[in-house]
């Protein structure tokens, strides 16, 4: 079965994970924005992909934002999911007061309307999100990853960030799920993605210990473990 990844707002950088396809969201690994940016738009890109490839049903994985648009591909394509992963992901964007909303994308985008440079922001967000142990390698792929994003990418995907509500529809997502959860991941902590899976009909939850939002980097044989387990 082919195994799909989507990566999350830093872009990808998945270490030594393999997976058949590292799905880039639009804008990119160097690919086009899409003329709207949409989690419906993304999930449609997406199926034209594999449309185009050939590829009928996939295993699908979704890290951070990633994990998202594998909710809404497996909602809106239901038959094209054999299985899926979510991983350090949420079902809907935090906050119900529209002023969360504003002051995060404030918070986010002040850097870029400041002048800052993609590398220097990338330099100052993902060191504190990567613990030591990862190592330098590791690192240096997030911050690269993030670097060579274009700063329009960047503000397309974090503004769509917080427009994403599945919460009333997860229990529709049929697939069999694992959600994958970082022990100390603040950003998607186990409580929240225990109870998204007892929202889902057929979904369990297993939690990497010490680990935080990117696990897959400073856990990687836990992280790979746990993902094959549940594929296989």
């Amino acid at each position: 079965m082919t195994l799909v990844t989507v990566h999350g707002i830093g872009g990808a950088c998945w270490g030594g994970f393999r997976a058949d396809l590292h799905w880039h969201l639009p804008g990119y690994g160097g690919t086009a924005l899409l003329a709207k940016t949409s989690f419906a738009n993304w999930a449609t890109a997406l199926r034209d992909t594999l449309d185009a490839a050939g590829v009928a049903q996939v295993d699908l994985l979704g890290h951070s934002i990633g994990g998202m648009v594998a909710q809404e591909f497996a909602l809106t394509f239901p038959e094209r999911v054999r299985k899926l992963v979510l991983y350090a992901t949420t079902p809907a964007f935090g906050g119900k007061d529209p002023a969360f909303a504003e002051q995060f994308l404030a918070d986010r985008l002040a850097p870029l309307n400041a002048g800052t440079s993609m590398l220097k922001l990338a330099q100052q967000s993902m060191t504190s999100m990567l613990s030591p142990r990862a190592g330098m390698a590791a690192m240096a792929e997030v911050i690269s990853a993030m670097a060579s994003t274009p700063a329009a990418a960047y503000r397309a995907t974090v503004t769509c960030l917080t427009t994403f509500n599945r919460i009333a529809d997860i229990g529709r997502i049929t697939a069999p799920t694992l959600l994958l959860a970082g022990e100390r991941d603040p950003l998607a902590p186990p409580r929240t993605m225990q109870r998204m899976a007892e929202a889902m009909p057929d979904a369990r939850l297993v939690t990497l210990p010490a680990a935080g939002h990117l696990a897959h980097l400073e856990y990687p044989q836990e992280f790979a473990a746990a993902v094959r387990g549940f594929l296989d």
